[in-house]
């Protein structure tokens, strides 16, 4: 997966559709998440279209997240969710600010309000599950 700095950088030399194309390849990129994980238990809440995230905790106490969307560009976005979080420690992720990370992409302008409504609910829910895991760490 591509660094979030990596993703911004491109991301800024382009505009209107090529955004869009953009998006629609990082969500073609992520790791594929096994139907079996896409449960009730994984589904982030509040989002238009279906989004799952499902951490893993690595033996070097790192997380690693699968993840999918059945909508393109929401997966799309997902995947830059899960970019600014991907293989950190759980405590570092529980405290990171996601939303300031995402800001320089400003999808709320970019963007339908459907299409980013479920992003605060998709942030929560990485952040609680990793303070959670920190938690018990």
């Amino acid at each position: 997966m591509r660094s979030l700095d990596d993703i911004r950088d491109e991301y800024e030399f382009l505009e209107g559709d090529e955004r869009y194309r953009l998006l629609i390849e990082l969500g073609r990129e992520l790791e594929p998440m096994p139907d079996p994980l896409k449960t009730d238990a994984t589904l982030v809440r509040g989002c238009s279209a279906s989004v799952w995230v499902y951490p893993t905790r690595r033996d070097d106490g790192v997380l690693h997240f699968l993840a999918d969307s059945n909508a393109a560009i929401t997966k799309g976005i997902v995947a830059l969710v899960v970019a600014a979080v991907q293989d950190r420690p759980a405590l570092e992720v529980a405290e990171t600010d996601i939303a300031a990370l995402l800001e320089p992409f400003d999808l709320k302008n970019q963007l339908s309000s459907n299409r980013t409504q479920g992003v605060p609910n998709m942030i929560a829910l990485i952040r609680e599950t990793a303070a959670r895991i920190a938690a018990g760490a």
